[in-house]
Parts: C-alpha cells; structure tokens; sequence
C-alpha cells in the first residue's frame, strides 16, 4: 500500500499551494482532452483528489468515477458542487477495484511518480487494464525526468524560486528515485512538505502498457496537443487497449 503524504493541511490548501493548476488555461484544454477520449462512456480518475479536473468533466454529462488514497483529499472534493455525482473509492490506486468497465482512465499531474516503485507502477498499468473495456484509452500526464539539467555529480534541481515557494528535487539517477521538498512561506510562518517519487522515462511507460496489453497511440508534449519533441519537459500519453 502506498503511504499517504497529502494530510489534511495540505488538502485544506492545496488550491492556495498550487494555484497554476486552477488556472482555466490549464483546466479546460486538459478536460476537453479527456471528455474527446471518454466519449459516451464513463471515465476513471486514479489520484482524484479534490477534483480539480473530475468535476469539471463531470459537468459535461461524463460519469466519472475515481479512485484516491487520501481521505482528506476527497474531503475537499465533497464540499464542492456536483460532487455527489462522483463515486470514489479510497484506495492505492495502483491496487484498488472498483466496479463496471471505463472507456476512459486518466493519470494527471505526474500522480504516476507517486508510485514510488517500478513494480508498483507495472501494478497501475495492470490494474488500468483490467478497467477498461475493449478499445479503451489511458491517459497519463507526467513530466519527462530532468536529468540532463544536472551537471555531473550533483543531484538537486530547483524546480521553483520565488517569494512565496522554494522547490527542489533531490535525485538518484541510479534508481530513478527522488525527493520532492517544498517550503512555502504563508502568513509569515513556513510550511514544509516531502514526498518520494520515482521518475519514469517515456519508452518505459510504453513497456509497462505492453506488459498490460495495451499500446501508444499518440503522445503530446502539453493538451493542446503540441509535439512531442526532444526538448518537452513533459507528455501527454495515450494508450489503447485492444477492441
């Protein structure tokens, strides 16, 4: 089972921590995205949270299910209009059932790194397998890992500076793991948050779906569906298990 580091402060505050990712301009072209894929079927979100991308999809008339560790998370979640709309099952991901056949899961915002294991993230792919029905896509967002920003023998990337966060990733290019710290800086006190995440390169991702039985078929470097080139810093990736 994996371990839970979202707690309740930080689903108290995850919009305020993370506001970017509540932009209109980030939301709406990831939720046309999905709700192209999923069609008239149902869709599942593994890492729902607060359902920052499950209820705006919902309101489109998508039947969206989600799975989710943290209890605190769907907290939020259910204080929000429309929720009730939305089944969730508290559970790893990676391991947890539900029940009915999706034509859509999706994975966003590099959640698959909170596996922090290769065989754990094999697991998800499996499991995603199993939820589909025949012809069904997996969707993961993730970034491409950043090692060729590290010069040789250092293992820190600052990934945010400014007044109000400071964000760095401690990496092990050996194992593929690494350390995200934060430390934000709110009402004059400072809050700290750690996790452990294991990077993943795209052409693995792509061998886990084939262990699962499914195959690319498309991969983006953003939902507008820019090119996916050499210099993206991350993907959107499409698989499509068999009809």
């Amino acid at each position: 089972m994996a371990e839970n580091y979202f707690d309740d402060w930080i689903a108290q505050h995850y919009e305020v921590l993370w506001p970017h990712l509540f932009d209109p301009e980030v939301v709406e072209p990831a939720v046309s995205f999905l709700a192209d894929l999923a069609g008239d079927g149902r869709a599942l979100e593994l890492g729902i949270g607060t359902g920052r991308l499950a209820l705006p999809l919902s309101r489109r008339g998508i039947r969206v299910d989600g799975i989710e560790l943290s209890a605190a998370m769907v907290q939020q979640l259910r204080a929000q209009p429309g929720s009730s709309d939305i089944d969730v099952t508290i559970g790893d991901f990676s391991i947890t059932k539900v029940s009915g056949a999706f034509a859509l899961a999706y994975l966003v915002r590099n959640t698959i790194m909170n596996l922090a294991t290769q065989d754990a993230q094999v697991e998800c792919f499996l499991n995603v397998a199993r939820h589909l029905e025949p012809g069904g896509f997996f969707v993961i967002e993730v970034i491409v890992p950043p090692w060729q920003r590290l010069a040789p023998g250092e293992t820190v990337i600052p990934f945010d500076v400014s007044p109000a966060h400071l964000g760095f990733d401690e990496i092990d290019v050996v194992t593929q793991n690494s350390w995200s710290h934060h430390y934000w800086f709110i009402d004059g006190e400072t809050k700290t948050f750690s996790a452990p995440f294991r990077n993943v390169w795209p052409s693995e991702l792509d061998l886990m779906a084939r262990l699962a039985g499914m195959a690319l078929r498309n991969r983006w470097s953003d939902w507008n569906r820019e090119p996916f080139t050499s210099k993206s810093r991350g993907h959107i990736s499409v698989w499509q298990k068999p009809e």
